[in-house]
């Protein structure tokens, strides 16, 4: 038998390149993405057709409403996106102590939470998925340090965990550049051009080439010497 892998699919980039890697790997994937109040529903769309062309065995949505909360410019329209021109730009600095506006308040260990309560059920060895300290935008939830706390907590919650079936949570793309990112997902015949990775696409996917998430992925392109596939608004 496969061993079983549930992935968390986004819609975007990185994601798309962790389930590529993980079924390159020969695991069977359930793909698991999150509805959960962000500003546009094109990453869902994405998502769908990223799951199905990389042969997940299935595919689930949660709907979860985090925009109850709000506290994020991702789930509360009255905080805007920060956008700049390319010439402006700078790449986040990981050691930076502020945190961007974009972060979503404990987003990571909710989706996680979830992923956990999947994989159990399953009978899944690993959770999969794309963060990266390398480029994260200063995100606290994307960090080696919380991974690991979360995995050691989930074997330590968990019927199977106790009953001595471990369970890892594997972060393929954490020290790796966007450029490495790409250049590992075009290898593995990942279509970019399916993915949406902008804080504020529209609703056909178009990316808005202004935030910090779609300045990064171009930067990832640009480096990796990969013409960038991503459709724009203008």
């Amino acid at each position: 038998m496969q061993a079983k892998a549930v992935v968390l699919v986004s819609g975007g980039l990185d994601s798309a390149t962790v389930l590529a890697m993980a079924k390159a790997e020969g695991l069977d994937c359930y793909a698991l993405s999150f509805d959960y109040g962000q500003r546009h529903r094109a990453e869902l769309d994405a998502a769908k057709k990223i799951a199905e062309s990389l042969g997940a065995a299935a595919h689930r949505v949660i709907s979860i409403d985090l925009r109850q909360f709000g506290g994020s410019a991702l789930t509360d329209d009255s905080i805007a996106v920060p956008t700049s021109d390319a010439a402006s730009f700078e790449e986040p600095d990981p050691a930076a102590a502020e945190i961007p506006i974009t972060y979503v308040p404990a987003r990571n260990t909710v989706f996680l939470s979830f992923a956990l309560a999947w994989s159990e059920l399953l009978q899944a060895q690993s959770i999969h998925i794309g963060v990266n300290s390398v480029d994260y935008s200063g995100y606290p939830d994307c960090r080696r340090e919380f991974i690991d706390a979360y995995q050691n907590m989930a074997n330590l919650a968990t019927k199977t965990g106790v009953e001595g079936n471990a369970l890892t949570i594997e972060t393929p793309l954490i020290d790796l550049t966007k450029a490495d990112i790409v250049s590992k997902g075009v290898s593995l015949g990942v279509d970019y051009g399916s993915t949406v990775s902008c804080y504020q696409a529209d609703s056909s996917g178009r990316a808005c080439g202004k935030c910090d998430s779609c300045h990064i992925r171009r930067c990832g392109f640009e480096a990796a010497g990969i013409a960038d596939p991503t459709r724009y608004v203008a």
